[in-house]
């Protein structure tokens, strides 16, 4: 596993699961012979998509940023239309650092796509349960709403599958959200309604975590969205405001579904990557900028 320390905080990513997806649906309006240069494909234009949560260790607490597509979740026709080719392995990556699903105190949850939210929740007796049972979900006040009320583009990645069994845990809230021990969440929609980002402030040092607004690396530029955003002016408005702040206070961009960096300083002037933390598992297909 993959981890990133400061003074007393440790960041660790967690194996989710991995997934496959459509190169054009990744970037939208962006024509492939502009995004395959930042970002490969395979053979059938597919872009290896990992859902890989983050452990966020802080002042004796452990925090989970989203829960990955879980184990057990999908039928084999699901894995098949959403390219799922790995399921998740968290209760084992959390053995190997002495920590239990039961150890997790706080979920917070950038968005409830099932790619996020399908592993809130195991199969456990032939029935759901929470996979994280004495956790606080955090979980912003909209996007809760339109998970239980999904609209007809939505229907298949809201399934009540995802929420009947954590409904008591949930605590909602609008717009912004903080932990008091330097932890923030602060709506931005885009993406989807409620959909969220995760700031957290280490003294000198900021880690944000913009989720699917800032899907990869390669998404630095603003006008760079996925065709999965429901209000994609709306994320290009949130990407130009946080990833402009996020150059020029040189903060560090974490990612959730990069296949090849867990995190990212990039220059503010060329805005090409400066220092990084490289993901260590191999991806399908090698990294290879073209100049």
């Amino acid at each position: 596993m993959d981890s990133l320390k400061i003074n007393q905080t440790t960041v660790t990513w967690l194996n989710g699961g991995v997934s496959h997806v459509d190169g054009g649906t990744l970037f939208g309006p962006v024509p492939k012979v502009l995004w395959s240069r930042r970002y490969p494909c395979n053979e059938k234009n597919l872009v290896e998509m990992p859902t890989e949560p983050i452990l966020i260790q802080h002042n004796q607490k452990n925090y989970l940023i989203d829960a990955g597509i879980g184990k057990g979740r999908f039928s084999e026709k699901d894995k098949r239309n959403k390219g799922i080719s790995e399921e998740s392995t968290i209760p084992e990556d959390l053995k190997t650092i002495g920590l239990s699903e039961q150890d997790i105190d706080v979920v917070l949850m950038t968005h409830l796509h099932d790619d996020h939210a399908a592993g809130l929740t195991k199969i456990e007796n032939e029935r759901l349960v929470s996979a994280y049972p004495n956790a606080k979900i955090i979980i912003e006040q909209s996007e809760w709403i339109a998970m239980k009320e999904p609209s007809k583009r939505n229907k298949g990645t809201y399934p009540k599958e995802n929420w009947i069994a954590i409904e008591p845990q949930v605590h909602v809230f609008e717009g912004y959200f903080t932990t008091h021990d330097g932890i923030e969440l602060f709506k931005t929609s885009g993406h989807s309604e409620g959909h969220s980002v995760v700031k957290l402030t280490l003294g000198e040092e900021v880690l944000i975590h913009l989720a699917d607004l800032f899907i990869t690396h390669a998404h630095i530029n603003p006008l760079w969205v996925s065709a999965f955003d429901d209000y994609p002016l709306r994320s290009i408005e949130e990407k130009e405001r946080w990833i402009s702040e996020g150059l020029e206070k040189e903060w560090t961009f974490l990612f959730y579904h990069d296949a090849y960096y867990r995190a990212v300083q990039f220059d503010k002037a060329t805005k090409e990557i400066k220092q990084s933390i490289k993901r260590s598992k191999k991806a399908d297909v090698p990294l290879r900028y073209e100049s």
